[in-house]
């Protein structure tokens, strides 16, 4: 073989060797995905993959145990469709790790003591309003919509879907409903990945729903198709500045960018030599909208606002952008770090774990946004061996 043959076949066996181990890439990984827990890069699958092929992987990637691997194959595979996510072992692990631990792949799962939770509420609620509980019981016994009464439907309880439907018929039906329950409905996440409903209607805002809508959006939330789609949207769908998919799996559970602020407040913190609260919210909030009067945060930033550059006006037009990506490019974000960066002599870390204790009428234990993001890793890391089988 000459010599110019020779180095050409060289330079394609090489070609072919890197081809081999990293696969051609479809759309681009984020950074906190692109590498591996064990430092390896990702093997992100080939862009020339056919919609079956892709399925067809799925399938053999999820977990031995869940049912119907057809099913929730096509549902994920058109959540990331339609939001444009990369399909890569990496991202699909990331959905099913959640999916696993919030529901062990149950499109509407099963919630113990519902209905014990039901009554205490009502009980509650009653007491508030001034509402007697005999009028209670009484309203208990009448006849549903559905057939049953509504002391049935409560012993009955076993999924927040039916838990749903149960407080829109009493709100409804009952003539005590609008007073005692119109502002308050306790499901707030729902499906597959205990998808808060409210991001849900919120994004749909953003970017239409993809599916037809039988009855309203929230309804969507609580079935397989819906929840893995608005799922993989508030894990996946936007640009997280970790280089740790742990820091994700936070924010799935704390909030949107909640990791990124936990390390603002705690580089503030430093920096002040005062105690803060590494919570991710760095405003208050009251029925979802910022309070008027200041959080910790604001008023920690108030009082160094001198080095800062920052006025009172400065300071709360950037913490509104607290939730969205755009605060990591905010004055107010960089001046922080290069102040608290230049005291500590070195960088300081731009993601940390939000100090979050978990609580909810379904939790019967002391439980931690960390608890949660690092059992999600876990899974995370045991769905990649899966994957890697997958791919071949």
């Amino acid at each position: 073989m000459n010599p110019l043959r020779r180095r050409l076949a060289l330079l394609l066996m090489a070609f072919l060797s890197a081809c081999a181990s990293t696969e051609i890439a479809g759309p681009q990984l984020p950074p906190d995905m692109a590498t591996r827990p064990d430092g390896a890069p990702a093997r992100t699958w080939p862009a020339t993959l056919e919609e079956q092929d892709i399925r067809d992987r799925l399938a053999r990637l999820l977990p031995a145990t869940v049912k119907d691997k057809t099913g929730w194959a096509l549902d994920l595979y058109m959540a990331f469709a339609y939001l444009k996510i990369p399909h890569a072992g990496e991202t699909y692990c990331a959905a099913m790790a959640v999916t696993e631990q919030e529901s062990g792949f149950q499109a509407d799962p099963v919630v113990a003591g519902l209905p014990g939770i039901v009554r205490k509420e009502l009980d509650r609620r009653a007491d508030k309003y001034g509402v007697p509980r005999m009028l209670i019981s009484g309203a208990m016994m009448v006849k549903s919509p559905d057939g049953r009464s509504y002391d049935e439907r409560i012993d009955a309880l076993k999924t927040e879907k039916q838990l749903d439907a149960l407080y829109n018929d009493m709100i409804g039906e009952l003539p005590f409903g609008k007073q005692l329950l119109a502002d308050y409905n306790p499901v707030h996440t729902a499906g597959p990945m205990q998808v808060s409903i409210a991001f849900a209607e919120r994004h749909a805002e953003g970017k239409p729903y993809p599916y037809p809508i039988a009855r309203k959006l929230r309804d969507e939330v609580f079935t397989r198709r819906g929840g893995l789609y608005f799922g993989a949207a508030i894990l996946l769908d936007y640009p997280a500045p970790y280089d740790e998919v742990v820091y994700r799996f936070a924010d799935f559970n704390a909030g949107r960018y909640a990791s990124r602020n936990a390390a603002f407040q705690a580089a503030l913190s430093r920096y002040a030599g005062k105690t803060l609260s590494l919570d991710g919210d760095l405003l208050r909030y009251e029925n979802g909208q910022p309070a008027e009067a200041p959080s910790q945060v604001e008023a920690l930033l108030r009082s160094v606002g001198g080095p800062l550059g920052l006025g009172t006006t400065e300071i709360r037009r950037d913490l509104l952008l607290e939730k969205e990506s755009a605060f990591g490019q905010s004055p107010l974000y960089k001046r922080v770090f290069a102040l608290a960066d230049h005291a500590a002599g070195a960088p300081l870390p731009r993601q940390a774990m939000p100090g979050i204790d978990l609580k909810s009428p379904k939790i019967t234990r002391k439980l931690t946004t960390e608890w949660f993001a690092r059992r999600v890793d876990e899974r995370y890391r045991k769905c990649l061996a899966r994957a890697d089988g997958a791919a071949s």
